[in-house]
């Protein structure tokens, strides 16, 4: 099994992808506008939110503050079930290992995502836990929903980012 390209959808798949993946994206926002890295998911089940998060990580001090794992959890408290299956991730970023494990655990059928992380990402940067094969369950991935927005969201976070540390050193340094 494989990862879609949402490049290669026909117009209304794309068109569905990007209604859902612009509403990861207001998430991401919010974890942007509280000093986190801009990454945000929802769960789709029904054609309805039923689980939505952002990075709350280092305003947490939560190791498992991840966007993916606080809208897996609202969405197991909507359904009142662990198990989603016939529902769909939209996130910003590639899973990570925890996060890919977790839409794993939680029998998605989707995982939608906007942007790779060579550094982290396990749904095809790095490896694919998605899809493993040796696991009793493997989700199916599209990628690049949007992924220059999303790309360009990051980026320009981590350089102000940059921008207000060297500041920061700067004025230390007076």
């Amino acid at each position: 099994m494989e990862n879609l390209l949402f490049k290669e959808l026909d117009s209304n798949q794309q068109a569905q992808h990007k209604k859902w993946m612009l509403e990861a994206i207001k998430e991401a926002k919010k974890a942007e506008a509280i000093g986190e890295v801009p990454i945000g998911a929802v769960v789709v089940f029904n054609e309805e939110i039923i689980g939505r998060g952002f990075n709350i990580r280092e305003s947490q001090h939560q190791a498992t503050g991840h966007a993916e794992i606080l809208a897996i959890r609202q969405a197991n408290e909507r359904l009142q079930a662990w198990r989603l299956q016939g529902a769909k991730l939209y996130v910003t970023l590639e899973p990570c290992p925890m996060c890919a494990g977790a839409c794993v655990l939680a029998r998605l059928d989707q995982v939608i995502f906007a942007a790779r992380d060579p550094k982290g990402g396990c749904s095809g940067s790095l490896m694919n836990l998605l899809q493993e094969e040796r696991f009793n369950h493997q989700v199916e991935v599209i990628e690049g929903v949007l992924e220059e927005e999303c790309s360009q969201m990051m980026s320009d976070f981590f350089r102000q980012l940059r921008q207000k540390k060297k500041a920061k050193k700067k004025n230390e340094a007076k």
